[in-house]
């Protein structure tokens, strides 16, 4: 509908002579019209030809390269993804090792101290039995020597308190046979 309307506005005004040409305005004169559309050709190729050899292919060169360079840059992120989650996975691998690696050298480590303490106090047992077994025999040599000094001791008072009660002396050999029968007698109790 509206392209009839703009038809018939522009017959009126071709029939009416509203170009204006005798107005002052060359351009609606149509003896003008051939050397305008020569020029608006000419101009229009000019323009045409410059934009499409000069300008448009840098634009496309320029918009090119952009979009080689964004999937560039799209391809080395994601090779960069995928190496970073393969090292990932190799550090938690090297570390589930470490980790069972620590527990192994605890283990043994805790073996081997156990092994060592163990053989250790073994060997300090059988020493403490030894200087056990030294320190009896010790003993036992200072119980023999010493019922032989009490006997003697005991011989030398009683001779002297049977001498300064009685005031005689009795036989030595008859006081020593008196003291060894009453430290037999009475070794067992003490010994």
């Amino acid at each position: 509908m509206n392209h009839y309307i703009n038809f018939i506005i522009a017959t009126i005004a071709i029939n009416n002579n509203l170009f204006a040409a005798e107005a002052g305005m060359p351009q609606l004169d149509p003896k003008y019209w051939a050397s305008q559309a020569f020029w608006l050709i000419l101009v229009f190729i000019i323009l045409y030809t410059s934009i499409s050899k000069f300008y448009l292919p840098k634009i496309k060169k320029n918009l090119d390269d952009r979009d080689n360079k964004i999937k560039d840059d799209i391809e080395d992120a994601s090779k960069f993804k995928e190496l970073s989650d393969s090292k990932i996975k190799e550090y938690e691998k090297i570390l589930e090792n470490a980790k069972k690696e620590v527990i192994k050298i605890h283990i043994e480590s805790k073996n081997l101290l156990d092994k060592d303490i163990q053989s250790k106090k073994e060997k300090i047992e059988k020493e403490i039995e030894k200087e056990i077994l030294n320190a009896q025999k010790e003993i036992n040599e200072l119980k023999k020597n010493s019922i032989s000094d009490i006997n003697k001791i005991s011989e030398n008072i009683a001779s002297n308190l049977i001498e300064s009660i009685s005031g005689d002396k009795l036989n030595e050999s008859s006081v020593k046979a008196t003291v060894d029968e009453v430290s037999k007698r009475n070794a067992g109790k003490y010994l």
